[in-house]
C-alpha cells in the first residue's frame, strides 16, 4: 500500500526500524535456536582510516546513545511487521518487550582512533545486542566522517574562525548533525538554526545573492542590509563585481558613519580576489572589515589561503559530503561469546576471511603518552590493566567510560566538554600526525596476537 505524504507524517518516530531486514530474520533464527539467550560481547571498530588519513575523531556517541535508549517495538511497529511477515509470532512478542538492559563501553566524544581501535563495546545477551548493529554504526560512521574531516579543516585554518554551512548539500535531517560533529571537532559556527536550537551551538548569516539580485542595485541592497542589521553585518560583495561591491557597502556603510563588519567572496581566485579586497579596503579605511571567503573549500584549499589575508571559512559541500568526508569505515562485531545460556565465560570468537579479520575477546585500549605528553602508542589488549596516568610502560589514558549500566544511559559529557576533550586529544599527536598529506596512521592499535 502506497501512503501519502500526510500518513507518512502521522507515522510515530521510532528509532527500532532504523534497521536492516536480515537483523530481524537472523533474531528469529537466534531465538529458535538458544544462541539469543547467551551473553556476548560486540565490539564497533574501524579495521582502516580512509587512505591517507594519520587519524579519526569519534563523533555521535551521545546521540546513539539516545537511540538505544528510544529503541523500542511499539503496536504499531509490531502491527507493521506481523502485517508483512518478517518474523514470526514469538520473535513479535519477544520484540514489543525490547529493552536494552547490557553494557555500553567506550571512546568519548572527541577522542582519536586508529585502525582496531576498540570505540565502542556493547555487552548483552546475543539477542539485544545483535539487533542495534545497523543504528549504531549509521550513526557513529556518519559523525565521525564528518568530525575527521572537519578536524583536518581546523588545522588548516590555524585559528582562523570556521564557519559550518553545509546543510543545502546533504539530507535535511543529517545537516543538524553535521553541525554538531563539526563543532565537536572545533567549528566555530554553523549556518543551521535546528543544530543552535537543539545543540546550542552559535549561529550565524546575513543574506544571499538573491537579496541583493532583488535591489535595484547593491548600494540599495547593502543599504537595506544596514537598516535591519547595522553597518557591522557581513556584505556579500562579488554578485556582480567584487571590487564594484566593496566599493558599494564602504560607501553605504560611510553614510552612517561606520565600515563594513565584513564581507564575503564565493567566487574566483580566492586567494587573489582577497587580497585584493584586503587593499582595496584598507585604501578606504576600512581597515578593521574582515574577509570570509567560501566555495567548495576543503582543508587543502584552506591550508592554500594561508597566506591570504582571510579572516574566515565558510565551508559546506567538502565538510558534508562524501569527496570531503569518506566514511568512517567502522564495522560491528561479534568478539565473545558464552557457550550457554548460564555460563558466565565468553568464549573469543574471530571472524578470519582475508581482509576482513576481526580480534576476538573484549579489549581494553590505554593511549601512552612520552615525557613531553605526544603519544607514542595506542595500548590494546585482550584483558583489563592497571592504570596510573603518565606515560611510562604499559600505563597511561584509558580510553573507554562508561555509557550505559544495565540497560540506563550513564550521566555523559555536554557538546563543549566533548569539543574541549577533542582539542586535548589532538594536541596529543606529534605536528608529522597532524599534516594534511597523505601518511600513515599515527598510531598502532592493533592488538598482539
Amino acid at each position: 500500500m502506497t501512503m501519502t505524504v500526510q500518513q507518512r507524517a502521522e507515522l510515530p518516530v521510532t528509532t527500532a526500524l532504523l534497521t536492516d531486514h536480515y537483523e530481524l530474520t537472523a533474531l528469529e533464527a537466534a531465538l529458535q535456536s538458544g544462541v539469543g539467550a547467551r551473553r556476548s560481547v560486540f565490539e564497533v571498530f574501524a579495521r582502516r582510516l580512509p587512505h591517507g588519513r594519520r587519524y579519526g575523531v569519534v563523533a555521535g556517541v551521545a546521540r546513539v546513545i539516545e537511540a538505544i535508549d528510544s529503541f523500542r517495538f511499539d503496536a504499531d511497529v509490531v502491527e507493521w511487521l506481523d502485517r508483512t511477515g518478517i518474523v514470526n509470532r514469538a520473535t513479535l512478542e519477544w520484540l514489543a518487550d525490547y529493552r536494552f538492559s547490557g553494557n555500553i563501553d567506550g571512546y568519548r566524544e572527541g577522542e582519536l582512533y586508529f585502525p582496531h581501535s576498540p570505540v565502542l563495546t556493547v555487552e548483552a545477551t546475543f539477542a539485544e545486542a545483535l539487533i542495534l548493529e545497523t543504528v549504531i554504526l549509521s550513526i557513529l560512521n556518519h559523525d565521525s566522517a564528518i568530525a575527521s574531516a572537519a578536524a583536518r579543516m581546523v588545522d588548516a585554518a590555524a585559528g582562523r574562525v570556521l564557519i559550518e554551512g553545509g546543510g543545502r548539500r546533504t539530507h535535511e535531517a543529517a545537516a543538524v548533525d553535521c553541525a554538531r560533529a563539526a563543532y565537536l571537532a572545533g567549528f566555530d559556527v554553523t549556518s543551521n538554526l535546528e543544530a543552535g536550537r537543539r545543540y546550542g551551538i552559535p549561529t550565524a548569516g546575513t543574506t544571499m545573492h538573491a537579496f541583493t539580485l532583488a535591489h535595484r542595485d547593491e548600494r540599495s541592497a547593502f543599504e537595506a542590509q544596514i537598516q535591519a542589521f547595522g553597518a557591522g553585518t557581513t556584505f556579500l560583495v562579488d554578485t556582480f563585481d567584487t571590487a564594484d561591491g566593496i566599493e558599494a557597502a564602504v560607501a553605504a556603510c560611510a553614510a552612517v558613519g561606520g565600515a563594513p563588519g565584513a564581507i564575503r567572496i564565493d567566487s574566483g581566485d580566492l586567494a587573489e580576489e582577497a587580497r585584493s579586497a584586503r587593499a582595496l579596503l584598507d585604501r578606504r579605511g576600512a581597515t578593521s572589515t574582515r574577509i570570509v571567503v567560501s566555495g567548495d573549500l576543503d582543508e587543502h584549499s584552506i591550508a592554500q589561503l594561508a597566506e591570504a589575508p582571510v579572516d574566515r571559512y565558510l565551508v559546506g559541500t567538502q565538510l558534508v559530503t562524501g569527496s570531503g568526508a569518506p566514511t568512517a569505515g567502522m564495522v560491528y562485531k561479534l568478539v565473545a561469546i558464552a557457550d550457554s545460556e548460564s555460563s558466565l565465560v565468553l568464549r573469543p570468537v574471530e571472524k578470519r576471511s582475508k581482509a576482513k579479520v576481526s580480534i576476538g575477546g573484549r579489549k581494553h585500549a590505554t593511549r601512552l603518552l612520552d615525557d613531553e605528553g605526544y603519544a607514542y602508542d595506542e595500548h590494546v589488549v585482550v584483558r583489563a590493566v592497571p592504570h596510573r596516568p603518565g606515560g611510562d610502560g604499559p600505563f597511561g589514558r584509558l580510553l573507554q567510560v562508561p555509557f550505559m549500566r544495565d540497560g540506563r544511559a550513564v550521566p555523559g559529557t555536554t557538546l563543549d566538554e566533548a569539543r574541549a576533550h577533542c582539542a586535548q586529544a589532538r594536541s596529543e599527536l606529534r605536528p608529522m600526525h597532524r599534516d594534511l598529506t597523505p601518511g600513515t596512521p599515527a598510531l598502532d592499535a592493533a592488538p598482539a596476537r
